[in-house]
C-alpha cells in the first residue's frame, strides 16, 4: 500500500495525536490522588500505544489487518467506578480528567477526519476502530467524573 502525500501527513498528525495521549495518560498516572484512576490512566496510555504502533504500520505502508484494528489492552480497562476516597485531591483529579477529556475529544474529531480521507478501506475500518476506542476513552473518563461529582453536577 502505497499513501499519498496527504494521507501520509495525516498520518503524522494521528501519530503526534497518538504521541501527545501517551505522554498526558503516562504523566497523569503519576500525578492522580485516587488509585483507580491511576489505574484508568495507565491502562487508557496502554491502548494508545497499541494505536501509535498501528498508525506507525500503516505509515510504513502495511496495510491494517483485522487483528491489527483490535485492542487487547482495551479489554483491561474498569468498566465502572466507585467514589473516590476521602482524603483524595479530587480537585487535582478532575482537572486532570478534564483536560484528559478535552485530548480525547480532538483525538476522536481528528479520526473522524482521517477516516474519509484514506483511500484503503482497511486502513479507514481500522481508522473507525481506533476512533470508537478513543470515544470509549472519553465515555470512562466521563463516567469517572459523574460518579465523583466532577462532571455536570
Amino acid at each position: 500500500m502505497t499513501l499519498t502525500e496527504k494521507e501520509r501527513t495525516l498520518t503524522k498528525d494521528l501519530k503526534d495525536q497518538e504521541s501527545l495521549c501517551i505522554e498526558k495518560y503516562s504523566k497523569y498516572a503519576d500525578e492522580a490522588s485516587d488509585s483507580q484512576l491511576k489505574t484508568l490512566f495507565r491502562g487508557i496510555a496502554s491502548v494508545e500505544r497499541e494505536h501509535l504502533q498501528t498508525l506507525c504500520g500503516i505509515e510504513e505502508g502495511k496495510t491494517p489487518g483485522s487483528s491489527s484494528s483490535g485492542s487487547s489492552a482495551g479489554s483491561s480497562l474498569p468498566q465502572s467506578f466507585t467514589k473516590a476516597p476521602s482524603g483524595t485531591d479530587t480537585k487535582t483529579d478532575a482537572f486532570l480528567c478534564s483536560d484528559l477529556l478535552s485530548t480525547e475529544k480532538h483525538a476522536s474529531h481528528l479520526y473522524d477526519t482521517c477516516v474519509f480521507e484514506f483511500q484503503d478501506a482497511a486502513v479507514r475500518q481500522t481508522l473507525n476502530h481506533i476512533q470508537k476506542e478513543e470515544q470509549s476513552h472519553g465515555k470512562l473518563l466521563y463516567d469517572y467524573m459523574k460518579v465523583n461529582g466532577m462532571y455536570g453536577s
